[in-house]
């Protein structure tokens, strides 16, 4: 297994042109800014770096980028304008890897959660029971579902704006 060190390395040789690149393009060429978004991307990636494969990376980088600007227009109240990806920003991947890497991230986030918490989500949300519902299946009371989903559902946020993902 790659050392954090050895991932960075690695993530920064093969993505920071072409993330750079990108995030150009989605600042209006504001070069300091762009290497701003790049180097905190980066930053996100090593503290990630347990779970990044450098050749397989790039969908987690850009989505990264990509929120870490539209963060930063939210900051400063002006409405971010997405840019599409242009297919010679991106290694060919297939339509679906904005939904696998939603998808991937939600999973990795919900591991994290105590057995407890990611039970009452399971159940609510994944199994679309009621609270009645779930407090049986589980043998609590339903005053406990609610609390535990409502910390549960904080901590998922907290989460996955640590990944940069944010709420649309």
């Amino acid at each position: 297994m790659d050392s954090a060190e050895d991932v960075l390395i690695q993530l920064y040789d093969r993505w920071r042109g072409p993330l750079l690149h990108y995030v150009l393009r989605l600042v209006d060429n504001d070069y300091q800014q762009a290497e701003d978004v790049v180097q905190e991307t980066l930053l996100r990636a090593w503290r990630h770096h347990d779970e990044l494969k450098p050749d397989e990376a790039a969908p987690w980088l850009y989505t990264v980028a990509r929120n870490l600007v539209i963060s930063g227009y939210r900051r400063r109240g002006a409405k971010a304008t997405e840019v599409p990806i242009e297919p010679a920003d991106l290694p060919v991947v297939s339509d679906e890897v904005e939904h696998v890497l939603q998808v991937w991230q939600i999973a990795d986030a919900l591991r994290r959660l105590s057995h407890e918490h990611r039970t009452v989500v399971v159940e609510l949300y994944y199994r679309r029971r009621t609270v009645a519902e779930a407090a049986k299946v589980l043998g609590v009371p339903p005053g406990t579902v609610k609390s535990r989903c409502f910390y549960a559902l904080r901590a998922l946020r907290d989460a996955l704006e640590e990944r940069g993902v944010t709420e649309s």
